[in-house]
């Protein structure tokens, strides 16, 4: 049974029409109108759940398709966006994203477990609920409850999927300068904070849940009765802000919501720390103080929480701004990339005529161009010999060209040598005509 309703925590895909016609409303699911509170759905919720749990009815599969359908039903009904969504539209508008479920890790079996404990590392948003176990042994009232003191703190780890359940007295007031409470582990462990309204039969029913948060270094939660409205605000899933971040920035604030209680009554209320890690247990430390030690942080907290109602406000006209905006900017992009197109193709063309007023093919002119290219080559050539020859008539000659002169001569030499007797006779006739007087 563990794997199937852990296998079951996203909706199953068929033909969405044929799906929605056969799901029922979800208001009717949970028993609540349409004009139902945050606080009124929760406890429709839990109430039913605790009923159709599968711990409870073993194996019986009408009380396991009740679960899964109450299940469905409040995780559309507590997400303000899948609401809205569903009172406009119906399940056609809210088909195509995936319904999450919350887990009851104390009925998953091991294996099951490490699957939901690598999903939540990967950033796949897996919502927990408390177990069933302890909400039932809360309304039998066979839960050990330990007093705290208003302005104490205390330091304990509990175990996983466990609680662990106090009691704070508070006298008139106390109540009406206010009461908070909170929690918070440097282990950054996972818990949920919890208050529990006291019934009739001296039992306790699961009345505020808010989940631990990471900020900074440490894991907190709190809860704040400070006799005016207070809000609480869940931070958005990180998968759908990386799918769509323009989308996920505009509903950021959607989910900054007033907390159904905002004051106490004097007399006993009743908290508890539960241990929401998938395997070890979760240290913590929890207090109670009294909001007359802090009026200060009671006005600044009223103040910026008025501002983000008007910044919310104001972010839903932006967005009105901002996508007109954009589809202007999207359609002159659009534009710009086919006037650059078109440039480039007329340009293009105007060069083609140009090139077509000509009398040769195209392996002509190249054919001419490689012929220019030699006259070239023997020009120069010839300019070199006409300045070596220019510098032999200046008496200059290079050594290319006395090399030249050297070997002409030596040639020269050769084919008429010498004579030497003719030498030795104008020497004779030379000497002959001295003696002469």
């Amino acid at each position: 049974m563990a794997g199937s309703r852990f296998g079951s925590f996203k909706a199953e895909k068929g033909d969405p029409a044929a799906t929605a016609a056969q799901r029922r409303d979800p208001y009717d699911v949970l028993g609540v109108g349409r004009n139902a509170t945050d606080q009124e759905i929760k406890s429709a919720f839990r109430r039913m759940a605790l009923k159709y749990h599968p711990d409870k009815n073993g194996d019986d599969p009408v009380a396991s398709d009740l679960f899964q359908e109450v299940t469905f039903s409040y995780n559309i009904l507590s997400d303000p966006d899948k609401r809205r969504q569903y009172d406009t539209s119906g399940f056609e508008a809210i088909e195509g994203d995936s319904q999450e479920l919350e887990l009851d890790l104390s009925s998953l079996n091991t294996v099951n477990t490490v699957f939901a404990a690598l999903f939540s590392k990967l950033g796949v948003p897996i919502k927990t609920t408390v177990s069933a176990t302890v909400l039932e042994e809360a309304l039998n009232g066979s839960v050990m409850v330990s007093q705290l003191q208003l302005g104490n703190s205390v330091h304990r780890k509990v175990e996983k999927q466990s609680a662990h359940f106090y009691s704070v007295d508070i006298t008139e007031k106390e109540a009406k300068t206010g009461l908070v409470c909170r929690v918070k582990s440097t282990d950054k462990s996972k818990f949920k904070l919890l208050y529990f309204e006291l019934e009739e039969n001296g039992g306790l029913s699961l009345a505020l849940q808010e989940d631990s948060v990471k900020t900074g270094k440490v894991t907190s939660a709190g809860m704040y009765f400070l006799g005016f409205p207070v809000y609480r605000f869940e931070q958005n899933n990180l998968a759908a802000a990386a799918k769509d971040p323009d989308s996920a920035f505009f509903k950021r604030l959607d989910s900054f919501q007033p907390c159904d209680i905002n004051e106490l009554k004097p007399g006993t209320h009743f908290f508890a720390v539960y241990g929401d890690n998938f395997f070890k247990s979760a240290s913590y430390t929890i207090e109670v103080v009294c909001g007359e030690s802090f009026p200060a942080e009671k006005e600044k907290l009223q103040s910026v929480e008025a501002k983000i109602l008007t910044k919310r406000a104001e972010l839903s006209k932006f967005e009105t701004e901002y996508r007109e905006v954009l589809a202007k900017f999207t359609d002159m992009t659009s534009r710009y990339t086919q006037e650059m197109q078109a440039i480039d193709q007329l340009l293009k063309e105007r060069n083609e005529i140009h090139a077509s007023y000509t009398i040769n093919s195209p392996l002509k002119r190249s054919s001419s161009r490689g012929k220019a290219k030699s006259p070239s080559k023997w020009s120069k050539s010839e300019d070199d010999k006409n300045q070596r020859k220019e510098k032999k008539v200046k008496g200059q000659p290079t050594g290319e060209c006395r090399a030249d002169e050297d070997s002409t001569e030596k040639k020269t030499k050769e084919r008429f040598p010498r004579k030497k007797w003719q030498s030795k006779d104008l020497n004779v006739q030379f000497k002959y005509r001295a003696l002469q007087p």
